[in-house]
């Protein structure tokens, strides 16, 4: 072996040791975990129980920032530039998937510079509408709009996020003319919607369910392929008309693309290790959300095909970067 080879190879092996300290030890100081929306809706809410579970296991407090904006991407192009060492994580969504296809360039690659660790739930997305409209249900919402072009309005946690889609594919399938205002996220959203600043909006049946029992809110229609456990008597979008539609919502943690694999392996472990605790499924069911858990490997060929599928729901409704 020559001199340059023999110091390569005691380079890897300095490299090797030193990845392998850092993740016997890990987590040994406060793990920040950010969320690219607003405090208040699904996404903090979900992070905030993984968060709980994770510092009651590991006896380090995980810090939940808040980093909304631009389909929540600054969040997680703050993330894809943080250093990898497992200290700082992306609560990651499907809005992300979207904006892989929405915008025309991102500071990021979703997948290349963010390193997937674990689907954490599924939730379902659900059409509500401010109590004074008057509608009923689906149909009755068409006919509204179509009688009222231009005039309706619907709400999203931002531009090139799941819910930005779904009013677009809702539009292009009724075939109504109603105006897209977007918001850094759902919590500003719905508040104007109650205001009756905004006609509609969809959202996952979490963020809005405490309005529609309360009866601030309308809820009309559930956006995936079945019915919510929650919300039972709430019909589809294909039971009401709209055959075929399906977008849910999933929300999972990520890393900086690097950090390294036992680590991302003991997250994901821990992760899915407090989703099948009784208790926090417990938690989670009335907020509609469904635990998962997932491999990181799982995780990486739901983004993967999720980018496919929305791209291609994407150009069909015309929706793209302005």
């Amino acid at each position: 072996m020559t001199i340059r080879l023999r110091e390569y190879a005691a380079a890897a092996a300095l490299t090797l040791a030193a990845t392998a300290a850092a993740a016997q030890s890990y987590p040994s100081k406060p793990i920040r975990l950010v969320v690219p929306f607003p405090a208040g809706g699904t996404t903090d809410l979900l992070a905030r129980t993984v968060g709980q579970r994770l510092t009651m296991a590991w006896g380090q407090p995980v810090i939940i920032e808040n980093r909304p904006g631009a389909g929540a991407t600054i969040g997680a192009d703050y993330v894809a530039k943080a250093h990898p060492d497992g200290y700082t994580l992306l609560m990651a969504a499907v809005h992300h998937t979207i904006a892989a296809n929405y915008y025309k360039t991102l500071p990021y690659d979703l997948r290349k510079d963010l390193a997937p660790v674990s689907v954490v739930a599924i939730v379902p997305n659900v059409l509500v509408v401010r109590p004074d409209l008057p509608v009923s249900n689906v149909q009755e919402l068409v006919a509204y709009a179509k009688a009222n072009p231009g005039k309706l309005t619907y709400a999203s946690n931002g531009a090139g996020t799941a819910h930005n889609l779904i009013g677009e594919q809702f539009k292009t399938m009724t075939g109504t003319d109603i105006m897209h205002i977007p918001y850094k996220g759902s919590a500003p959203a719905l508040t104007d919607l109650m205001g009756g600043r905004v006609t509609m909006m969809f959202d996952t049946v979490s963020s809005c369910l405490p309005y529609v029992q309360a009866g601030k809110l309308k809820a009309l229609a559930v956006a995936t392929s079945s019915r919510s456990s929650v919300l039972p008597d709430v019909p589809t979008l294909s039971e009401s008309g709209l055959p075929g539609f399906d977008i849910a919502s999933w929300f999972g943690v990520m890393a900086p693309a690097g950090t390294p694999a036992s680590i991302i392996g003991q997250l994901s472990d821990e992760i899915a290790r407090s989703l099948a605790d009784p208790a926090v499924r417990k938690q989670l069911q009335p907020i509609g959300a469904e635990p998962v858990g997932s491999t990181p490997q799982a995780m990486r060929k739901r983004i993967d095909d999720e980018i496919g599928r929305y791209g291609q729901l994407m150009k069909q409704a015309g929706l793209t970067e302005q």
